[in-house]
């Protein structure tokens, strides 16, 4: 059956566990193939894309790191051998060190901003030459971006940062009919909130202080990206969408 973005073309950074699956899965359904960008998760990607084909979409895996503009380079030249437009970006790959700000050096301040927020510009210059009108640039934060959370300085500053590039990049490609927006996801149960040294703690005041409900899901903070990539989001642009169950707003 057709979706409700039938023919389109997506790539999910950070595509092969956690939020980016569960995006690249709820796209796929909707109709998109797919590229699933990984890091080192090769038989994590391999066995997404398989399941994804299993939809009769294409996927692709594509190994690279996307702060880095040369394997950037790379991604977008293996991404080329497959697909000959690009109507989708979801940067979702992330990554950080969770220390007390005091603690941290000049080379972690460098890995956060690098890789969460210099990377939606890179994927998003690379990306412009295969976008065209009525195509979605949708990148992830966290609710780091505007709170204080013990170990999550750096991280949650890159992330502020990546909010700010993408209002910047809204008002640049509006005109060319190309959306940037951001979903910003409240505390979601995944294999990179294990690193946490509280997560028991973060998951027990989600719970307790979220009025919709006391779990957040992957397949929550993907079915946000695919409304905003429906034509029907056509006139939201430059937006931070909160996926939190009421989290934020509960003191």
């Amino acid at each position: 059956m057709a979706g409700a973005l039938a023919g389109k073309v997506a790539l999910v950074t950070g595509g092969a566990r956690g939020i980016g699956r569960a995006i690249a899965t709820k796209l796929a359904a909707a109709g998109c193939d797919v590229a699933v960008n990984y890091y080192n998760s090769a038989d994590e990607a391999e066995a997404l894309c398989t399941e994804l084909r299993a939809l009769g979409r294409r996927a692709v895996a594509i190994q690279g790191s996307v702060g880095i503009p040369d394997s950037v380079d790379e991604v977008f030249a293996e991404f080329g051998k497959h697909f000959d437009r690009l109507d989708i970006l979801v940067s979702n790959a992330a990554s950080g060190v969770l220390k007390p700000t005091v603690e941290m050096t000049l080379k972690h301040w460098r890995w956060c901003l690098e890789t969460n927020a210099l990377a939606l510009n890179l994927l998003t210059q690379r990306a412009l030459p295969l976008m065209k009108d009525g195509a979605r640039v949708i990148a992830l934060s966290s609710l780091g971006a505007q709170r204080a959370m013990p170990g999550y300085g750096f991280i949650g500053a890159s992330k502020a940062a990546l909010e700010a590039l993408a209002r910047a990049l809204a008002q640049e490609l509006g005109p060319r009919g190309i959306r940037v927006n951001v979903v910003s996801a409240g505390v979601v149960d995944t294999d990179a909130l294990a690193y946490f040294p509280n997560r028991e703690e973060l998951l027990a005041n989600f719970a307790a202080r979220t009025p919709a409900g006391p779990v957040l899901t992957a397949k929550d903070v993907a079915d946000a990206v695919y409304l905003l990539c429906l034509p029907e989001a056509a006139m939201i642009n430059g937006h931070t969408l909160v996926v939190d169950g009421g989290f934020s707003i509960s003191g």
